[in-house]
């Protein structure tokens, strides 16, 4: 297939299932998803696929959903996930993706504000959270297991074994399929993706069809115009019940005929990667650095010789990130590092990577550096969930700089208002929060979506983003201090694992700091400490040792940047402590509401 055609069918496609149903009669019997089961990797075939959807689809509208019903799934990262939100949209309904990390508190506010009359549940244990919110909001008619369910005692809904539901003629559902997609256009609402909830409540945010078709067919362009397109595998690992997963881990690899393999989880995911050899990962930053300091380790095991070329391999990447080339000097050693340290590197990607790409939050520029250094494509985006989500993206074309997040995607429009904000405009931007038309005029106005977020374009048109506007410290004198900026820098340092920073109406900046295990582990083994953070963390000398860091990182920032105080977190910042959203963000609001008494004493006196 020309690979300009691969543009032309998402920019023409109707809806999300047409598009699909046209790759899979394209690409037949061609793998299509991919997982390990019983330690080999097993994949189903696009036209298997294509069936399932079809079938489920029937058996939805069979069990009595019509158009526009709200249909919530929660599930890991599977095939079945796909096949199902396919069918959910198939059936002419609207996907409700739920964290699998969710509580019964909070399926209760999914369900209870989409109204969600059906629940798609992968197993048992996913089960138990979802069951009681069935039961508390009364809300939903149906639950339909991906694996077997034991009937559970319930009031008011019925359980469905999903191989049940699924029964039927192939041929009839497909029919019936195309003649109901057929009336689905790319306004139609696709999904009600709810925000990660940083700063509070999450809203569900009405993505219509063309709100992804559009993220699609712009990340398609960057592909083939800076990579070309050839038997691309897209190794998934973020949750997909994330907008960034759900456009760029599943739809973009729709729209261009790739394969789709899933990750076994965090724990797995380095040998998954070796096993799987992806073209394409979608990740976070917080990843990206926790991949950075392991490498780093493993290299200072290795000796001199190997300590010796990362260092110069980091430095000609610096110099070439300042300048936007090489030096002519830096050559000789440049083809040594790339004979030598680098394919090393790439091996542990399973060396077939094309780009990384970088989003859901800021990504520090060492880092990318780093990964440049090492011969790795490091592509970072820019977006939120009210726009698709992906809004711009760097691009090795038009030259990579690491303090942007790149040039405007095809069919977005950027603004800066006069506060600084960033304003985007286009087919990406959602049609609105479900049920809270109070906050969809405050986010969109006049076909603008407000991002919240501060910055401004460089020369090249690319993106700059100072900081989050609503995150935005502003101290005591009226100065604005850009947190992300500090805690990515204090996280670089070997001795932090997470921080976070407050000093709103404040005299200055003080840290809440999460120390590194490993290193606190290698401390206590040098000082002749057993190892207990709690413990460890008592002792004046390990708080000196990280405050070390902190003033490492001080000496890099503006007098009313610099951390002044610092103490330690009781327990790391986690999904499970409601601390962090599944896309491994921090959330600043429950931090702060356990920490304050904390942070407050560190302006004492």
């Amino acid at each position: 297939m020309p690979q300009n055609t691969h543009i032309e069918d998402i920019e023409t496609a109707n809806n999300l299932v047409e598009l699909f149903l046209k790759r899979a009669d394209e690409k037949g019997d061609a793998p299509f998803l991919g997982r390990k089961q019983d330690g080999e990797w097993t994949t189903q075939s696009w036209r298997d696929v294509a069936e399932q959807v079809c079938l489920l689809a029937e058996g939805l509208r069979r069990i009595g959903l019509s158009d526009g019903d709200r249909v919530a799934l929660v599930s890991e990262n599977r095939p079945e996930w796909c096949i199902s939100d396919l069918a959910v949209m198939a059936a002419g309904c609207i996907t409700v993706p739920t964290y699998i990390t969710n509580t019964e508190r909070d399926h209760c506010h999914i369900l209870d504000n989409s109204g969600a009359r059906a629940v798609i549940v992968s197993n048992e244990k996913l089960l138990g959270p979802v069951h009681g919110a069935v039961q508390s909001t009364g809300i939903a008619d149906h639950v339909i297991g991906i694996d077997d369910l034991k009937r559970h005692q319930s009031s008011g809904f019925e359980f469905h074994n999903r191989a049940n539901v699924t029964a039927g003629d192939a041929a009839a559902a497909r029919a019936a399929v195309d003649a109901r997609i057929a009336s689905i256009s790319r306004d139609d609402t696709a999904c009600l993706i709810y925000t990660s909830g940083t700063g509070g409540a999450p809203r569900g945010v009405k993505q219509h069809h063309g709100s992804i078709l559009c993220n699609v067919a712009g990340a398609a362009e960057i592909l083939i115009d800076d990579f070309g397109i050839s038997d691309e595998r897209f190794l998934s690992f973020l949750p997909l019940s994330h907008a960034y997963e759900h456009s760029g881990g599943q739809y973009l690899p729709i729209g261009v005929g790739a394969e789709i393999y899933y990750s076994e989880g965090l724990e797995k995911l380095a040998s998954n990667i070796e096993e799987v050899r992806p073209t394409i990962m979608v990740v976070v930053p917080r990843l990206f650095e926790v991949l950075r300091t392991r490498i780093l380790k493993q290299v200072q095991k290795q000796g001199k010789l190997a300590n010796y070329l990362m260092d110069r391999a980091l430095t000609i990447g610096e110099k070439e990130a300042e300048r936007g080339k090489k030096r002519r000097r830096d050559k000789p050693m440049d083809f040594i590092v790339e004979r030598t340290l680098r394919p090393k590197i790439r091996a542990k990607f399973g060396g077939r990577i094309k780009a990384m790409v970088s989003g859901g939050a800021p990504l520090n520029p060492d880092v990318g550096i780093f990964f440049e250094a090492m011969g790795l494509t490091m592509l970072q985006g820019y977006g939120q969930t009210e726009a698709g989500p992906v809004i711009s993206c760097n691009r090795p074309a038009s030259g990579l700089k690491m303090d942007t997040v790149g040039p405007p995607m095809r069919g977005v429009e950027i603004k800066i208002a006069e506060d600084g904000e960033i304003l985007c405009r286009g087919e990406l931007v959602m049609h609105g929060y479900w049920q809270n038309e109070a906050e969809t005029a405050r986010t969109v106005k006049d076909g603008w979506l407000h991002t919240g977020d501060i910055g401004h374009l460089d020369d090249a048109g690319r993106i700059v983003i100072t900081d989050r506007k609503k995150d935005m410290i502003v101290n005591d004198k009226g100065d604005n201090v850009a947190p992300q900026k500090i805690e990515g820098m204090l996280t670089l340092q070997p001795e932090i694992a997470q921080a976070m920073v407050s000093g709103d109406k404040r005299p200055y900046v003080v840290g809440l700091i999460v120390p590194d295990a490993e290193w606190a582990v290698e401390w206590a083994r040098a000082n002749d400490e057993k190892f207990d953070m709690a413990a460890l963390q008592g002792l004046p000398a390990f708080k000196q040792a990280v405050r070390a860091a902190v003033d490492r990182v001080n000496k890099d920032l503006s007098v009313i940047e610099k951390v002044r105080q610092f103490t330690f977190a009781d327990e790391a910042f986690s999904i499970e402590n409601e601390e962090m959203t599944p896309s491994m963000k921090i959330r600043r609001h429950k931090i702060r509401d356990r920490y304050q008494e904390q942070i407050n004493g560190l302006y004492r006196g």
